[in-house]
């Protein structure tokens, strides 16, 4: 449809122009659904595949309790990394490649096998999990003062900006609920939390990102590294900032930012 053809181009010119827009339900379209939301998605996953660029994997998105009721939703929501998002662990995060950056400490999965719903656990996204490994997830909203509606952040890919993956990769087990994750920013640390933040368990999140995909008749596909959600919220970020991710066990991430 025409409209959410506009929309998408609407928003990726936001993220290409690096400049915050009003969001869709200000004017562009009030009554935008979550479902018309996933279709403007849709249109900005089509429009990078079209220019080159490769999906890196699905990213959740509002995976704890504390965010869901915030937003008044059930469920959480998922958006796509792509491969120019991808930052080096140790590597340079660039200010004026941003809007309004924030950063997050996620926990990671590298699928091995696919994993098609629905009715998936806990159990089978372990048994088809790979690695897990540290990540720092930088989101930026395309909009103004990251202010937007359930609709609105589905449309917006989900705020999906830039990624850091750490070096270290382990094997998964039941036991990720319990594993610790600080972040610091200039060595002071600003928030802390554990994979049970996560819907109970990163391998939750996982497997409802596969039944959610079944709707679809989609799927999660080997190779795929998915982000499961913050395990501690997002803190904005400022130049000069050294930015530290440590999980107990699975390693450290970080990154630099610059101007």
């Amino acid at each position: 449809m025409k409209l959410y053809k506009d929309i998408s181009q609407y928003l990726v010119s936001a993220e290409v122009e690096k400049r915050e827009v009003e969001k869709i339900t200000a004017d562009l379209k009030p009554d935008l659904t979550v479902e018309e939301g996933y279709l403007v998605q849709e249109e900005i996953v089509q429009r990078k595949l079209a220019e080159g660029h490769r999906i890196v994997g699905p990213k959740m998105g509002l995976t704890s309790q504390a965010k869901m009721k915030q937003m008044n939703v059930n469920n959480p929501i998922y958006g796509y990394l792509f491969d120019y998002m991808l930052i080096e662990n140790g590597g340079k995060l660039s200010l004026s490649d941003m809007i309004h950056p924030k950063v997050e400490a996620e926990i990671a999965f590298v699928i091995g096998e696919d994993i098609e719903g629905p009715g998936i656990t806990v159990a089978q996204v372990l048994a088809k999990t790979d690695y897990v490994l540290p990540a720092l997830e930088i989101i930026d909203s395309r909009y103004k003062n990251f202010e937007f509606t359930l609709p609105d952040v589905v449309a917006d890919n989900a705020s999906t900006s830039r990624v850091v993956f750490g070096t270290s990769l382990k094997k998964p087990s039941l036991e990720l609920d319990l594993v610790g994750g600080v972040l610091s920013i200039n060595g002071e640390i600003k928030d802390l939390g554990t994979g049970a933040t996560v819907l109970g368990h990163p391998a939750n999140s996982i497997a409802m990102l596969a039944n959610m995909l079944a709707k679809k008749e989609e799927k999660v596909k080997k190779g795929d590294i998915i982000l499961t959600g913050g395990i501690t919220g997002a803190v904005l970020l400022n130049q000069g900032d050294i930015v530290s991710g440590k999980f107990d066990g699975l390693g450290e991430v970080f990154f630099t930012v610059t101007n």
